[in-house]
């Protein structure tokens, strides 16, 4: 298997305001892309442990980058919160496993 990081340009992760999260992967490649959107979204919904009807996807082929938004676990600056800036969710993503 190969870790998806080592197969796209970038995964960048980032609050989308205080209550959601966005998850971006620039693919760098029509190549890259195909493997990239063949990944399905239950697959994301279970790495970031989150209902799969809550996520919202974005396959974008002329850029392409595959986008995905979901609610943060928890409220951006409460006291659970262990990530203020939301950046920890594309370093997890990075390293998934894509098949081949």
């Amino acid at each position: 298997m190969t870790r998806l990081g080592d197969i796209v340009e970038k995964v960048r992760s980032k609050n989308a305001g205080p209550f959601w999260m966005t998850v971006d992967i620039f693919c760098g490649s029509p190549e890259a892309y195909a493997r990239v959107v063949a990944l399905p979204t239950a697959h994301i919904a279970s790495l970031f442990q989150t209902d799969q009807q809550l996520i919202r996807r974005f396959d974008i082929p002329n850029l392409n980058v595959v986008k995905f938004s979901f609610p943060r676990p928890q409220v951006q600056g409460s006291i659970h919160d262990r990530d203020m800036h939301g950046a920890s969710f594309g370093a997890l993503l990075a390293e998934m496993d894509v098949p081949g």
